[in-house]
C-alpha cells in the first residue's frame, strides 16, 4: 500500500469536504436557509411538515442569520447589518425572545402600533382589520382528529390580505391590549388565531428585531396528505410552490 499516496488523497478529500462546508456556511449566512413547520399555528397557509425557504438578507444580519444557532454564543446587538424595516404582513422566522426557539408566525405590528384584540377582531392604531364573512369547513387536525374552524380572509392597513381560522369564540386571547409596541420591536401572530402562543401571550410578547432570521419566501416542500377518500373533510390549502409573499 502507498501509504504516501493515500496520505495525499486523504489530504485533498478533506479540503474539498472543507471548501464544501464553507460554502454551505455563506450561502447560509447571507443568502438562504429553510425551516420545516412544526406546529399548526400558521394552518391554513402552512401545514405541520411543510418547509419553507427563508431569504436572510430581507431584513438585513444580525447575530442570529448564522446557521446552527451558533449567534447565540455573540453579545446581543441593539441593530442590524444592512437593516430593512419589514412589512405588516411578513412570514417571518425569528427566535422566541424567551425560549430561544426558532418561530414562524406573520408579522402585525410595527414598532409604536397599537393593537388590540377586540371579540377576536384585530385592530391596529384603532383601525379594524377588514375580514371577509367566515365561510365553516370540517379540517383534519395534525397528527389525528378533526375540528370545525371558521376561514375568512384578513386585509391589513397596508392592504395585505391572507386568511386566517377562527376555532372558537371565546378563545385565551380573543381579547388583547389595547398594547403599544415598543421601539425596537415587532409584534407577531399566527394566522391560526386560536391555535398560537405569539405575541399576545406573556410568555412571548414582542419580538426585537435583532431576533429576525428572515422572511419565509415559497412553500418548496409539502405534506401530500390526501382528502379524496375522505369527503367529510376540506382540503388543506394549496400551498407547494406558491410564494408567500405578493
Amino acid at each position: 500500500m502507498d501509504f504516501k499516496a493515500l496520505r495525499t488523497e486523504s489530504i485533498d478529500w478533506l479540503k474539498t469536504l472543507g471548501s464544501a462546508f464553507l460554502a454551505y456556511v455563506a450561502f447560509t449566512t447571507v443568502a438562504f436557509a429553510q425551516y420545516r413547520i412544526p406546529s399548526e399555528s400558521m394552518v391554513p397557509h402552512l401545514e405541520v411538515g411543510d418547509r419553507v425557504t427563508v431569504s436572510k438578507f430581507a431584513y438585513g444580519y444580525s447575530r442570529h442569520s448564522l446557521p446552527f444557532n451558533a449567534g447565540l454564543l455573540l453579545p446581543a446587538g441593539a441593530h442590524r447589518l444592512f437593516e430593512n424595516m419589514p412589512r405588516r404582513g411578513d412570514v417571518v422566522v425569528f427566535i422566541h425572545p424567551v425560549s430561544g426557539e426558532t418561530m414562524i408566525k406573520r408579522l402585525i405590528g410595527l414598532p409604536g402600533d397599537t393593537i388590540e384584540v377586540i371579540e377576536g377582531a384585530l385592530w391596529i392604531n384603532g383601525e379594524r382589520a377588514a375580514q371577509t364573512e367566515p365561510v365553516m369547513l370540517l379540517r383534519r387536525v395534525d397528527p389525528r382528529g378533526r375540528e370545525y374552524a371558521a376561514r375568512s380572509e384578513e386585509t391589513l392597513p397596508d392592504g395585505v390580505t391572507h386568511s386566517v381560522h377562527n376555532l372558537t369564540d371565546a378563545g385565551s386571547f380573543d381579547t388583547f391590549g389595547p398594547y403599544q409596541v415598543p421601539e425596537g420591536h415587532l409584534f407577531f401572530m399566527g394566522d391560526n388565531r386560536d391555535n398560537s402562543l405569539d405575541s399576545r401571550w406573556d410568555g412571548m410578547g414582542p419580538v426585537p428585531m435583532e431576533n429576525l432570521i428572515g422572511r419565509a419566501e415559497i412553500v418548496y416542500a409539502t405534506n401530500f396528505a390526501s382528502c379524496e377518500r375522505d369527503h367529510t373533510v376540506a382540503c388543506p390549502m394549496p400551498r407547494w410552490m406558491r410564494r408567500l409573499h405578493h
